[in-house]
């Protein structure tokens, strides 16, 4: 199935044209800086780091974030397809891939949270509960062992 992948016209555009590999790359350096960049932004204001920025207004950022998380999700698949038979077998994109899968269930989690309960923390001032927090941590982590992860795969 894999080296099927690999023989698709999208596969082949991507692996041996002169802009395909270089223009998904630079779509999923994008979408990393704003998936990214949103939720560790978010989680670090969980984790009582930059309280002048209010819960209410990160969690109006949920849509964007979302959107960076496909344009990754997008130009990921395509830059697989590629070279497929060789990711496949490759531990640090398979850590990758479920550290991506494990951090998207905290986001969606924790935007829950937010999403209900943004305006009553902003407003009483107290800081998220410990169970938004542990997860928040939980997130970070994921996310930064997902990029180190996605570098190591270049060179392992």
């Amino acid at each position: 199935m894999f080296e099927w992948l690999e023989l698709t016209p999208v596969a082949t555009w991507v692996g041996e044209s002169l802009y395909g590999y270089p223009f998904m790359l630079g779509l999923h350096a994008v979408g990393l800086a704003i998936v990214v960049g949103i939720f560790a932004m978010r989680d670090m204001r969980l984790l009582g780091q930059f309280s002048g920025i209010s819960y209410a207004s990160i969690d109006g950022l949920r849509k964007l974030a979302w959107t960076g998380f496909g344009i990754n999700a997008v130009s990921g698949c395509f830059l697989f397809s590629s070279q497929a038979t060789t990711f496949i077998t490759s531990t640090p994109f398979l850590l990758k891939i479920g550290m991506i899968f494990l951090a998207a269930i905290c986001a969606a989690i924790i935007q829950n949270r937010m999403h209900s309960d943004a305006a009553n923390w902003d407003e009483s001032g107290t800081a998220a509960v410990g169970s938004v927090r542990v997860l928040a941590f939980v997130s970070l982590t994921l996310w930064m062992g997902a990029i180190i992860s996605g570098r190591l795969v270049a060179y392992l």
